[in-house]
């Protein structure tokens, strides 16, 4: 066993994973794995820069983070920084902080790279599972990309599309730093229009519909389940390879985007901060499964963040 620890800084949350690996069998033991949003990618869609504020929470959270891998005494650590700060001009700044607080240089990957991790995470115990047949379709719907990995044992096309939860509320769903509540159909439809083009582009490199199995990854994923199956709270055990019907994922995609903010924010599953992330989220969800005619999507809380542990394992 290697005791490593693992931190995936998003568009709009950064988690942390310590675990013991054993590559020899393929077990990943979870010592500790939790998320804080800190919304890094804050306007970096509009002004091309992090903002000062955002990367005062993502430091925030770095320090508490440094505590627990400390704690658990972690032999190895890689931090994996994604969409937001590939995109931003002033990310020298939040290389450096990252560095001075936990010791190691951010890597700060290409969308592909981050399409291999996910598919490795997601993918890793499903692979004796004969009932989910292959190929996969790993969809990781982030705050401001969308990852799309198609692959059997190994990746066989992978592409990363700008279309996560947090870039398509900001742009289509927020006027003078409100967002609507609920949004017209003007906006809906424009923001699906966005959806759609983005998924052409990834048709152009990965055979979506090829896929035998969809696998979906991620925050907005996991809530639409925990919804789904009416949790009182949210609960990972439950959410882990859960299967949500297309008809369902249709039926809460269309609550959540005629519903106010209070009437998300009452739903006992949904982190606080998701509420105005969610809907966006969902209908990225909602026009894969259509584009690909799935019937259910399998959701994993395994992603990424397991790929970037078995990566240092």
């Amino acid at each position: 066993m290697t005791r490593v620890a693992a931190v995936d800084c998003g568009t709009n949350s950064i988690r942390l994973l310590v675990a013991d690996a054993d590559p020899g069998t393929g077990e990943l033991v979870d010592l500790d794995r939790r998320m804080t949003i800190v919304r890094l990618g804050q306007g970096v869609d509009r002004t091309g820069r992090l903002a000062p504020e955002a990367l005062q929470r993502t430091f925030a959270a770095c320090r508490e983070y440094a505590a627990i891998i400390k704690e658990h005494g972690a032999e190895r650590l890689r931090f994996v920084a994604t969409s937001a700060s590939r995109d931003a001009e002033n990310r020298d700044e939040f290389v450096r902080g990252v560095l001075d607080i936990l010791g190691v240089e951010p890597e700060v990957i290409t969308g592909d790279q981050e399409a291999e991790f996910s598919f490795t995470g997601a993918t890793k115990e499903l692979a004796g599972s004969d009932h989910l047949p292959k190929p996969y379709l790993v969809v990781d719907i982030g705050g401001g990309s969308t990852e799309f990995v198609v692959g059997d044992d190994h990746v066989r096309a992978a592409r990363s599309v700008d279309i996560g939860c947090v870039r398509m509320t900001e742009r289509h769903l927020v006027r003078d730093g409100v967002v609507s509540d609920p949004p017209s159909e003007e906006r809906i439809a424009a923001m699906r229009a966005d959806i759609e083009a983005a998924l052409d582009l990834a048709e152009q490199s990965v055979p979506l519909r090829e896929a035998r199995t969809l696998v979906g990854l991620a925050g907005s994923v996991t809530t639409v389940s925990a919804i789904a199956q009416e949790l009182p709270a949210y609960d990972s055990q439950a959410i882990h390879h859960s299967r949500v019907s297309y008809d369902r994922v249709r039926e809460i995609t269309e609550w959540l985007l005629r519903s106010t903010h209070a009437e998300r924010a009452a739903v006992p599953s949904m982190h606080p901060g998701r509420v105005d992330v969610i809907g966006a989220g969902a209908l990225v969800l909602l026009s894969i499964m259509e584009r690909i005619g799935a019937r259910e999507v399998v959701v994993s809380e395994h992603d990424i963040l397991d790929g970037i542990a078995w990566s240092v394992a």
